[in-house]
């Protein structure tokens, strides 16, 4: 007799991460009512070019001095629950994640990036998405910094339709628009350049 066994999460396309990961406050990488904040927002979209409802995006980034320390423990928990109850809305974090809506929208409140070790400054982005066995890695640079992002090796290593997916453009004062696409789908949109680390 052949025993059947149901798949493991490695087995399986998930997205298996809806139910814990995501917290209240995970986009509010800024303290509150910071006066630099900006907000980093786009669309997740899936080679058919339709939007994704459940992806997971974890930003990080540095601080606008180009540090990287952050502020680990700012997230608050229920003294009786253990359940995190958002951040503390004091300190900038570095670290943000954020899911998904309905429509496939994220949004991201946090502080410009700072350039390290003379680098353009940027956000990396890690996608997780349904169809996915392994995340993926991308940028998000800021069209603000025009000569930074011109010596960038990265983007400099790309043709201009390709370098446009990971800059993202202006839509009014600090508010800023990315979005990332999965696949290039039926060629009307660039894939989003994603980054092996291997």
């Amino acid at each position: 007799m052949t025993e059947f066994r149901a798949p493991t999460p490695s087995q399986t396309v998930g997205p298996f991460y809806g139910y814990a990961l995501p917290f209240t406050g995970g986009g509010d990488v800024a303290p509150a009512g910071h006066p630099d904040t900006i907000t980093v927002h786009g669309y997740v979209y899936d080679g058919a070019g339709q939007p994704v409802p459940d992806a997971l995006l974890e930003f990080w980034q540095t601080d606008p001095a180009g540090s990287t320390t952050g502020a680990p423990g700012s997230l608050r928990r229920d003294p009786v629950t253990g359940a995190i109850i958002g951040r503390n809305g004091v300190d900038f974090t570095g670290f943000g994640r954020v899911a998904t809506d309905a429509d496939g929208h994220f949004a991201l409140r946090t502080l410009p990036p700072g350039s390290r070790n003379g680098a353009a400054p940027y956000l990396a982005v890690c996608v997780f998405a349904r169809g996915l066995l392994h995340h993926l890695f991308t940028r998000v640079y800021l069209p603000d910094n025009i000569e930074a992002n011109a010596a960038d090796p990265v983007l400099a290593a790309l043709t201009p339709q390709r370098r446009a997916t990971l800059i993202a453009t202006a839509e009014r004062d600090r508010v800023y628009r990315i979005d990332i696409r999965l696949q290039a789908g039926d060629g009307s949109h660039e894939e989003t350049v994603f980054l092996d680390f291997g």
